[in-house]
């Protein structure tokens, strides 16, 4: 589970909430018309920019990775991807049918060594499964940009339409509050749609897109250096290129002090 993201919707619901039950009756915050027109207008405006399969596709990826996002360090893989090769190096390649993995991605390309496949069908494989979930992701993280570009403009129809609704019923006093709470009420419901669920997932599934490239590209080449029967201190530091180089300088200090 994705804690920052549990407690980022908790604590805006929070806020929220306490500053509609502050005001008074939290009720009058509410509108269905005003929800129909943002809701339902974001929606429509995002199935007309995506396919359909996008669309149902986009949402679910989204929901999944925000609040299930797993942090994996790309130090620990490359720890992981030595100990593998140090394993194959001393009791060869069947060894690996009895070692445990942590990341399924890792796991997968273990067995492909355990079971013989040759290096170019490994490598087809992963970069395939690494590229389709990219794709997902990259997906997921459009439809709810989307959303959230689209949910503020459709507040503002609301608010235009109760405005336009209230102009032209100034005869009746008794119905400009109704029109006026529509007009106010969808340009609230836009801010809260844009800044609490559209841009921070796609954010989310964004930053989960450039991890997910980097680690499994990692694996990737990891794999396919103990394949080749490489030395572990070799693929560890090949690996080390992925690093950002100031930690790149404290693993070799670590090494030199080994």
């Amino acid at each position: 589970m994705d804690i920052s993201s549990i407690m980022g919707f908790g604590l805006a619901a929070v806020i929220v909430g306490w500053l509609a039950v502050s005001g008074g009756d939290p009720r009058v915050l509410m509108d269905y018309h005003a929800a129909v027109c943002v809701f339902g207008g974001a929606l429509a405006a995002t199935m007309i920019r995506f396919p359909l399969q996008a669309t149902l596709h986009g949402f679910p990826v989204g929901l999944k990775y925000t609040f299930t996002m797993r942090k994996v360090s790309t130090r620990a893989l490359i720890d992981e991807i030595g100990s593998l090769a140090e394993l194959v190096r001393k009791k060869g390649p069947l060894a690996l049918e009895n070692a445990a993995v942590s990341d399924p991605f890792l796991a997968k390309g273990v067995r492909y060594i355990a079971d013989g496949y040759d290096a170019d069908f490994i490598r087809d494989s992963l970069e395939r499964e690494r590229d389709l979930l990219l794709v997902r992701l990259s997906e997921g993280e459009k439809i709810y940009r989307s959303i959230g570009d689209c949910a503020p403009a459709f507040g503002m129809v609301g608010t235009l339409i109760g405005m336009v609704q209230m102009f032209a019923n100034m005869a009746d006093p008794s119905t400009l509050g109704p029109y006026m709470a529509i007009a106010l009420c969808a340009t609230l419901y836009g801010a809260i749609m844009q800044n609490f669920i559209g841009i921070p997932i796609a954010d989310k599934l964004h930053l989960k897109f450039a991890e997910e490239d980097l680690n499994q590209t990692l694996i990737i080449d990891g794999i396919l250096q103990i394949r080749d029967a490489k030395s572990p201190a070799l693929v560890r530091e090949m690996l080390q290129a992925y690093l950002p180089e100031k930690h790149r300088d404290r693993e070799n200090e670590l090494d030199e002090a080994a």
